[in-house]
């Protein structure tokens, strides 16, 4: 998404020049506050920071499509993915054991997993650690038992595969579908906001960067991966 905005960004400023960095080992929050960046794309505010929100993602529980639990409750994921459940029939789900698949420490999505369930720290060690979606979604849909396997993804990822005729399906939080209208007015319970993150003095590029994320063709190119966020 940040390098869809990047490049057009500059196309719409033929005199600015946005560059991209990421890698496993990147921490955006301390580059920014260090000077080596000016913005930091993140999920959490920082005190000494700036935040401009420019989306909402929706975090969904994904499990294999032939798992006929019917739904969840927010306690009941937070207790599946800090191993207080460890079996799908304790939440009327078959006769299996629950495989947990987690993300890697350096990905937001993971902390504000964690932060909003209330379980920072507590996913098992044993938890099967995968950082890319499309691994994700092909260890669900894999594993056998076929009906075993639980993740968390995001929200547009999720819905994308669904669609498309995936083997998987999103189970409902607290009986609300995960749908881009009910992430977006927040009654669906599992979302994180997508923050740009830069120093209080702005410089007018960096502004203008945050501004175009939230126009109308920044938003366009944010609806591809989160759900725009709406000034009230």
């Amino acid at each position: 998404m940040i390098e869809g905005l990047a490049r057009a960004f500059e196309k719409a400023n033929p005199r600015a020049y946005v560059d991209v960095v990421w890698d496993d080992h990147s921490k955006p929050v301390e580059m920014v506050k260090g000077g080596d960046a000016h913005l930091a794309v993140t999920g959490a505010e920082d005190a000494s920071l700036a935040a401009t929100q420019i989306a909402w993602d929706g975090i969904g529980i994904l499990v294999h499509l032939s798992n006929f639990t019917k739904e969840v409750t927010r306690q009941q994921v937070a207790d599946i993915f800090s191993g207080k459940v460890r079996e799908w029939s304790d939440l009327g789900g078959p006769e299996t054991k629950i495989l947990l698949i987690d993300r890697p420490k350096n990905q937001n999505i993971r902390d504000a997993f964690e932060h909003q369930l209330g379980i920072d720290g507590k996913i098992p060690a044993n938890a099967k650690v995968i950082a890319k979606d499309d691994k994700v979604i092909k260890t669900v849909v894999g594993t056998l038992p076929p009906l075993s396997a639980v993740a968390y993804i995001s929200l547009s990822q999720g819905l994308a595969v669904v669609t498309s005729g995936v083997a998987v399906r999103l189970l409902p939080v607290d009986k609300v579908e995960p749908e881009v209208p009910t992430v977006k007015d927040g009654r669906y319970p599992l979302r994180r906001p997508v923050l740009l993150l830069a120093k209080k003095d702005l410089n007018p590029l960096v502004e203008a960067f945050a501004q175009f994320a939230l126009s109308p063709a920044g938003k366009q190119i944010i609806t591809d991966s989160y759900i725009p966020f709406e000034r009230k």
